[in-house]
């Protein structure tokens, strides 16, 4: 077989997957915050969210609150993926449109969804307990998921899922499109996230 053969890999979807520097003293500040909402709202949002708990959007015009401190503190990743990407980074147009917590206890779980009218979404981990519930990400291709040969084995050719192992201090960030799910949490603990979105003004 001739050595000039190639495997074109096309059209990647990333997820980017950062360790965020001093995320133990963050982490005591978000978990402080988030369930100070929790008490003073048990109930929370139903979105993806089955059986946990999902948190109204945090206020974010609040310089000296927690949830902006924290995305002051992670706004290099944000940067990094926007050159990753090659896409120009003015700071006066990047937005984070909305952000929120979601506490899964034992026998929560997400369902796959997107985060639309968005570039960017995130999931950070504030508190990730072993087998709390991996995170899930799906093809967007929604043809090769429902149309495809039987086959000997996964491959990263024909897979259609994958599932990304976190820990606390994890900063996951992907595009907004990209279906994603999060697996049923088996632990006696909380699984704790701070999730968000990221747009560009016009």
């Amino acid at each position: 077989m001739s050595t000039d053969n190639q495997i074109l890999k096309l059209f990647p979807q990333p997820v980017f997957k950062f360790k965020v520097d001093k995320f133990e003293t963050m982490n005591e500040e978000l978990s402080k915050f988030i369930y100070g909402l929790h008490e003073k709202d048990n109930v929370g949002l139903k979105k993806s969210n089955i059986n946990g708990w999902h948190s109204p959007s945090f206020d974010l015009t609040d310089q000296n609150g927690v949830p902006r401190k924290f995305l002051l503190h992670i706004t290099d990743h944000i940067k990094d993926v926007f050159k990753n990407y090659g896409w120009i980074y003015d700071s006066s147009k990047v937005r984070c449109t909305s952000m929120w917590s979601i506490i899964n206890r034992k026998g929560s779980f997400n369902i796959e969804h997107i985060h639309s009218n968005n570039y960017l979404s995130a999931a950070y981990y504030v508190k990730a307990p072993k087998n709390c519930g991996q995170f899930k990400a799906l093809t967007p291709n929604i043809i090769s998921r429902n149309f495809f040969p039987k086959s000997n084995g996964i491959t990263e050719l024909n897979a259609v899922t994958a599932k990304i192992n976190v820990t606390e201090g994890d900063l996951l960030i992907f595009p907004a499109y990209l279906p994603h799910s999060v697996e049923e949490n088996k632990s006696d603990e909380d699984r704790v996230i701070v999730s968000f979105n990221i747009d560009v003004l016009r």
